[in-house]
């Protein structure tokens, strides 16, 4: 196993150890799901091995939507303590992913890939397949997949 393999789970269990000898609840709580989440990656399927830098990043996008998704059920059923402390365990996860593309970049991301698939003769809403693929091989991590499929929709239509 090299350093760089095991850089952001490392980083994630040694500020896990710091919010616990601080006595950080939130973050302590947050840091533990989110090495579970990984552990729980790294034995899924045949064999158990060691997730890199990019495979840990996709696990805490996933539990950085589940927040998201859960944050906004308890706020749509009034339970707002809930929902606050889906949105404080977010912001945790958040600061390990990376900053999201703003929309300027994402426009002109999906402009460019449907450019590209007009030229090898897709146009219109067939083309809205090959058009996502391309835009989130490009943005890997960098954008949510409905925010994708928004934009792909409107530029196509």
């Amino acid at each position: 196993m090299s350093d760089s393999a095991a850089g952001l789970k490392d980083r994630l269990q040694s500020d896990l150890t710091a919010a616990i000898k601080g006595r950080d609840e939130l973050r302590t709580a947050t840091l533990r799901m989110a090495l579970s989440a990984v552990k729980a990656a790294e034995v899924a399927g045949r064999t158990a091995r060691e997730l890199d830098d990019a495979e840990v990043l996709t696990v805490l996008g996933k539990e950085a939507k589940k927040r998201k998704e859960a944050a906004t059920a308890f706020s749509d059923a009034g339970r707002t303590a809930s929902a606050e402390r889906e949105l404080a365990e977010l912001s945790v996860l958040e600061s390990y992913l990376p900053a999201q593309l703003g929309d300027d970049e994402l426009i002109a991301i999906v402009a460019e890939e449907v450019t590209a698939a007009a030229t090898v003769g897709s146009s219109g809403m067939a083309a809205m397949g090959m058009v996502i693929k391309a835009v989130q091989a490009r943005a890997a991590g960098l954008v949510e997949g409905g925010r994708v499929a928004a934009e792909v929709r409107r530029q196509l239509s």
